[in-house]
């Protein structure tokens, strides 16, 4: 090779070279800058059409801003918010419910082989909204989707006539559908729905349309006591039609629908009018045949259309929280980290930072691009990142794929999808810098997230979905003006740091109802419940998945008995995540009606269905039933002549030491020692003895030898003496929360082998002499706090930076800066409340009330006493949102089956107390 060819040879490998770095410098810029978001990355949705895109405007964004309802004739400043459009004439239809008219024709029992009218343009549902205006009466169906959208839309509307069947491609419709607003709301025409109670919502939701005059079949159903209550039982029973409700689950997104779509979606409806019609006859029968309504023959049909429009007065609410994701992510953490089937795990704060950083990045990803949470990332993929802290993106997409991938095939609300999903697939790389990026708040991380995806330099385009989002820029944040001035906020911003503190922490974390359905294997609707439950069933295979959205299974075996045939229609109605009293979502907590104190010692197959009893209160509403309740409690102590709260204790099982009759040993001997007293002096010794004065700690001795009779005492008298009164689990509480060394070892092992004692006594430790027992329950102590009083340990520690003086142990009250407080327990006045009360606890005064109870009056007290509380609850409440089928007669009977983790004969004893 000469000379020449060599040096052409040299040169094309050093071109090479230089390509070749320039090439590797080009992409290791672009990944610097992707990593630091310098780069715009391709969003997925920048080639995919998703339907919605053709919408040009949307009444429910994916905002955190509250739903605005349609207000009539502009009058937005006359109305409230929350005040339905159409109220006066729902309410006037309630007070007075329309004759229904006959529903029959030509659609009785004819197929749905005909032709249908196919609505898709403008002048089409404006000649439909003429045909409807002349009409008596319609029935309407929808099709609604959910996976592909954050907020779900309707897809489809069916609306039967008498005489033709019309579908709606709501789709192509959607910013003209306000066309049928007048018809919907005229109450001289009668809708006709099936199980309407959300219908009314995503029409309200989707096209402000409002249904005034309403007949549900669903709560004739109810009325008439029907076996079952589903529209697939209806078809069957009346027209000899069995539905194929698998074709639900489909996308009804897709255009054209394919012919087994059209006729399922045409079924809805073209048969609900005859349906109904012959349920409006056998109403009417019922009245007849039933003699103690022989002064209205149409009592059972007025009660169905009462029922009925009740429905219509619902309205759509957006549910919003002060940091996106948070609430996902503690009951994520609750769910999958804290408890487990192994046992008991303890997550670190990096995982739990991490689960709470991917449900932010989930939240504002899914209402970015318009998708659903379960479609952007599930609950399992996000445990599994934040467990294993991936390194690079492929990482990521590894670890989601086995975490979808190993989840079980019958997981609830997990569509059939590829996974990664294309909004982790797009981001991969912004996914990553999250997860090693360290971000001090909610919402820090939300601002962060969204100028990195939404602004006009972002990865992602703006629509009428996300723009809304960019002038809630500035999210209300946790109050944090306690940080300043040294922690001592003024006055009025303490109150308002407190309450909402309080809501932050004892507030529900996640929706309290999921609204799943389990079915018996003949297709009837058992009850709704939660998530947990459902899986329960499945993965002891003893179920099977009928519907992912909402979630649903069909039981594998005959339970023992029917939620009607106990008289517990309650159990198959829906409920909303809301407060029963003003209807506040944004936060609420459980409230028991039937407080604990008496329910646990009810029979068990009394107590079990306690779900009817739990219901959902704000923070303002639980207050105020929970001084009713504590009101009302005082006068069962009355009439049952049982006391509230502990008075005096002393040691049962010490001998007994002699002492002078003159002397102070011998009359507390007699009289016993105020289990107030005794723990304040049993703390102040155990702390401060060697410090105090002699005089002042003789004083405090004489009244822990006052409980034990008399005898001198030592320091492991004093550490007994702690603990009188308190529950094992309250020992251990106590012992962590103060750090009390224990150096005899009294606080490990007085609360183990009391523990059986405990049990074995129901509640009643051996050194009670009159009323000593369990102390206050969690709810009580959030009771407390929620009316501006210290928790139980908080009081415990005052009273012993603040020991009672000779002169109040005298008196039997100690001076505080909030006034005078009883020391036994008791309140002083008509009006005050104890800070003692949660001390203190109730005591055996539960247990003896119901032991009561059942003595003179048997079971049917029971039911008595609770439908007593009921009225006290609701007499003080005045509750406007209580769910469907909730009675003040409501009886909580019922029979455990073979597979009832209430079942006696299934469980040990201890885990029936551990429930109890």
């Amino acid at each position: 090779m000469g000379t020449r060819d060599r040096l052409r040879v040299l040169l094309g490998i050093a071109c090479l070279a230089a390509a070749a770095a320039a090439a590797i410098a080009y992409y290791g810029t672009r990944k610097r800058r992707s990593k630091h978001g310098g780069s715009r990355a391709r969003c997925y949705l920048e080639v995919e059409d998703k339907p919605q895109k053709s919408f040009k405007r949307v009444l429910a964004d994916n905002s955190y801003g509250p739903f605005k309802h349609f207000r009539r004739d502009g009058k937005v400043k006359e109305e409230p918010p929350e005040t339905h459009p159409y109220e006066k004439e729902i309410t006037f239809l309630l007070e007075n419910p329309p004759t229904i008219p006959s529903c029959g024709g030509v659609n009785n029992q004819s197929n749905v082989a005909g032709s249908f009218g196919w609505v898709t343009t403008r002048s089409q549902l404006e000649e439909l909204a003429l045909v409807l205006a002349k009409e008596q009466v319609f029935a309407v169906d929808t099709e609604q989707h959910s996976l592909r959208s954050f907020l779900g839309f309707t897809a489809l509307m069916q609306i039967s006539t008498q005489n033709e069947d019309y579908l709606l491609d709501t789709i192509a419709l959607h910013d003209d559908m306000n066309i049928l607003r007048s018809g919907f709301a005229d109450p001289s025409i009668c809708k006709v729905f099936h199980g309407a109670d959300n219908d009314v919502l995503w029409l309200q939701r989707d096209f402000h349309i409002y249904v005034v005059n309403l007949f549900d079949t669903a709560k004739a159903c109810d009325v008439l006591l029907k076996p079952y209550r589903s529209l697939a039982y209806l078809l069957e029973t009346y027209c000899g039609i069995t539905a194929n409700k698998m074709l639900q689950r489909e996308d009804w997104r897709q255009r054209p629908l394919s012919a087994e779509m059209i006729e399922y979606a045409r079924g809805d409806a073209h048969y609900l009018l005859f349906i109904a019609d012959c349920l409006v006859k056998e109403l009417k029968t019922k009245s007849n045949e039933n003699s103690s309504f022989a002064g209205d023959k149409s009592s059972f049909l007025l009660e169905a259309c009462r029922r009925s429009n009740t429905i219509s007065l619902q309205l759509y609410l957006k549910d919003t929280e002060f940091c996106p994701g948070d609430s996902t992510a503690s009951s994520i953490v609750s769910r999958y980290l804290l408890n487990s089937e192994g046992g008991f795990l303890s997550p670190s704060s990096q995982i739990i930072d991490q689960v709470r950083k991917l449900c932010t990045w989930r939240d504002l990803m899914a209402r970015v691009h318009d998708e659903s949470l379960r479609y952007v990332l599930s609950e399992q993929a996000i445990v599994a990142i934040a467990t294993r802290i991936p390194k690079n993106p492929q990482k990521i997409y590894d670890i989601i794929v086995e975490a979808d991938s190993n989840s079980d095939s019958t997981s609830i609300g997990f569509p059939s999808q590829s996974f990664p999903s294309p909004v982790v697939c797009s981001h991969l790389a912004d996914l990553l810098c999250l997860l090693e990026e360290d971000m001090d708040n909610s919402i820090d991380l939300f601002k962060r997230i969204l100028k990195k995806h939404l602004v006009p330099t972002g990865t992602c385009s703006l629509s009428i979905y996300n723009y809304a989002l960019l002038s809630n820029y500035n999210l209300k944040a946790v109050n944090v003006s306690l940080k300043k001035n040294g922690g001592k906020p003024t006055k009025k911003v303490g109150r308002k740091a407190s309450r909402q503190l309080f809501v932050q922490k004892f507030s529900c974390k996640a929706p309290v109802y999921h609204n799943c359905r389990i079915y018996a294997s003949d297709g009837r609707l058992l009850c709704y419940c939660d998530r947990r439950k459902l899986e329960w069933y499945l993965n002891r295979d003893l179920a099977k998945l009928v519907d992912d959205d909402p979630p649903a299974i069909m039981l594998l075996f005959e339970p023992k008995g029917r939620p009607e045939d106990e008289d517990n229609d309650f159990y198959i109605q829906s409920k909303k995540n809301m407060c029963v009293g003003c209807g506040e979502r944004n936060h609420y907590l459980r409230y028991r009606i039937v407080p604990s104190c008496y329910r646990m010692h009810f029979p068990e197959h009394l107590k079990s269905h306690r779900s009817h009893d739990i219901v959902l209160l704000c923070v303002d509403c639980h207050e105020i039933a929970h001084a009713a309740a504590e009101k009302y409690k005082r006068q069962v102590a009355k009439e049952f002549d049982i006391p509230l709260f502990v008075r005096k204790v002393t040691d049962s099982g010490q001998k007994e030491v002699t002492a002078e009759a003159n002397g102070p040993l011998g009359k507390l001997a007699d009289a016993g020692v105020s289990p107030l007293q005794l723990r304040t002096a049993a703390m102040a010794l155990l702390r401060h003895g060697t410090r105090m004065p002699q005089n002042r700690r003789e004083e405090l001795t004489d009244v822990v030898r006052g409980y034990f009779g008399g005898r001198d005492i030592s320091d492991e008298d004093l550490e007994r003496a702690l603990l009188v009164g308190m529950s094992p689990q309250e020992r251990r509480r106590l012992k962590k929360k103060r750090g009390l060394s224990f150096k005899n070892g009294v606080g490990a092992t007085t609360t183990e082998s009391t523990e059986s004692d405990w049990k074995a006594s129901g509640g009643n430790l051996p050194e009670t002499i009159t009323d000593v027992g369990r102390n206050s329950s969690v709810s009580d102590t959030k009771a407390a706090l929620m009316n501006g009083h210290a928790i139980t340990y908080d009081l415990l520690e005052e009273d012993v930076h603040n020991p009672l003086s000779p002169k109040e142990e005298k008196s039997g009250f100690q001076d505080t800066e909030n006034g005078r407080k009883p020391l036994d327990g008791s309140v002083e006045g008509s009006s005050g409340y104890s800070n003692k009360i949660s001390l203190l606890g109730h005591g055996p005064h539960g247990k003896q009330v119901v032991e009561q109870i059942l003595k003179e009056y048997g079971e049917e007290g029971i039911g008595q006493f609770c439908q007593r509380w009921r009225q006290d609850f609701v007499e003080a409440i005045n509750p406007r949102f209580l769910p469907a089928g909730w009675d003040i007669k409501h009886s909580g009977r019922r029979d455990f089956g073979e597979y009832s983790v209430y079942n006696p004969v299934k469980k040990p004893n201890n885990q029936v107390e551990e429930l109890q």
